[in-house]
């Protein structure tokens, strides 16, 4: 039988379409969800939650921002693809725009996160022959364990987590991994001439919202430009003012030599993401040597220059900066055994969760808070990840933090 779309079903009806039709590439919380607005969302049944993932920070600008709804419906009535075949007017607007804001002389525009990352790679590798000299087919990318910057291949080929890489061999050659948040294996690493670049985030998020020590980026930088290797940020999910500043980045004042952007640049509603780099850099590329249909189109140019402005008319990362503080703050008060640790900066924090009550876990915390109105996601097993929309006020979150702290008493 095929579902009539305007057809209105029972939660555990979605839930069934899901597992009977879909890949069980992901195990979501059993809640269905058909609204969305500023840091909330309601289910079907209409049931009000507390947003606390924010779609893994890509809905920095909360839900359905009236000012990037209204950039993405009035292009969509004009147009929407192009393809890269022709010239269109809004990318060059978007690209000078982009350039700017974050000072860098070029942009080139992807659509997800993983297409972003895997660019600056293949930049990073034309740069290293065509101009550091590497020999063919040699250069090699540096990658810190723990990472991760999406599913493909090549990403797989870089992680060291057992669960993305196992059965998806061969893997792409040239990629090494060293210990994050150490300069020292850095460093011993860059005795390797042909080491193209360190590609890192500056706060790994998947991994559970590991914050290194606060002079390590400013280590990488050095320990870069001392040895000629590119520097590349993925700020895919940091960036855009998730970690209190417009990137994690400026916590220490460094620029990276590639900057590469995700998520929230899409403002929660289309796909954009960009690679940011240097003359130097991106005009090794030539035409047909790399492309998307996709990138750069009308649509999402205009959709990101909206997502950017509404987070420095709203002071975005002020407002994630003290918000964050406030979270901590309340995380940390709370008196219980199952919280061993909480950490982050800005709005993209953690907790560590004690196994309790026969072995439960922060999955089963992560269903409790759902329970009580407030949804967020376990990473690792023993971790839960908390990034609400930057917009929050002090009353939300002091609202959403009631909310975890009665969950966690609950369950003590």
């Amino acid at each position: 039988m095929i579902v009539n779309p305007s057809e209105i079903l029972e939660m555990s009806d979605y839930i069934a379409l899901e597992k009977q039709y879909g890949a069980f590439n992901y195990k979501p919380l059993p809640v269905v969800l058909s609204k969305g607005e500023g840091i909330f969302v309601w289910d079907t049944d209409g049931k009000k939650y507390f947003d606390f993932l924010s779609a893994y920070s890509a809905v920095n600008q909360g839900h359905c921002h009236p000012d990037i709804i209204r950039a993405l419906t009035s292009q969509a009535s004009n147009l929407t693809l192009t393809s890269r075949a022709f010239h269109n007017d809004k990318l060059g607007i978007f690209e000078e725009y982009l350039a700017k804001y974050f000072q860098y002389d070029r942009v080139l525009p992807m659509n997800s996160g993983v297409e972003a990352c895997e660019s600056a790679v293949k930049l990073a590798r034309k740069w290293a022959y065509e101009v550091k000299g590497i020999p063919n087919n040699e250069a090699i990318v540096l990658f810190a364990n723990d990472n991760f910057w999406g599913r493909s291949i090549a990403a797989v080929s870089a992680s060291t987590d057992p669960q993305s890489y196992t059965n998806f061999g061969p893997y792409v050659p040239g990629f090494q991994k060293i210990p994050f948040n150490d300069l020292v294996a850095l460093e011993a690493a860059f005795q390797n001439k042909n080491i193209a670049a360190f590609m890192v985030e500056p706060i790994q998020g998947e991994a559970g919202v590991v914050v290194p020590d606060s002079n390590y980026l400013t280590g990488v930088r050095n320990l870069c430009n001392q040895y000629n290797v590119l520097f590349i940020a993925d700020e895919v999910q940091t960036g855009i003012a998730r970690t209190g500043k417009l990137l994690a980045c400026d916590h220490e004042d460094v620029k990276p030599d590639i900057l590469v952007l995700g998520k929230a640049l899409g403002g929660g509603v289309f796909p954009v993401s960009a690679v940011l780099t240097s003359d130097e850099v991106m005009l090794t590329l030539k035409p047909g040597e790399h492309g998307s249909t996709f990138g750069g189109n009308p649509l999402a140019c205009v959709v990101a220059i909206a997502a950017l402005e509404v987070v420095e008319k709203e002071e975005l990362a002020k407002n994630a900066e003290i918000m964050g503080e406030i979270f901590r703050n309340r995380m940390q008060a709370i008196q219980s055994p199952l919280i061993s640790n909480v950490r982050g900066k800005g709005l993209l924090n953690a907790i560590t969760v004690q196994p309790f009550g026969g072995n439960k876990t922060a999955e089963d915390v992560c269903y409790e808070l759902m329970h009580h109105g407030l949804l967020a996601k376990q990473t690792h097993g023993d971790i839960i990840r908390f990034a609400p929309p930057l917009i929050i006020s002090e009353e939300e979150m002091q609202e959403a933090c009631d909310i975890i702290e009665k969950t966690i008493a609950s369950l003590d």
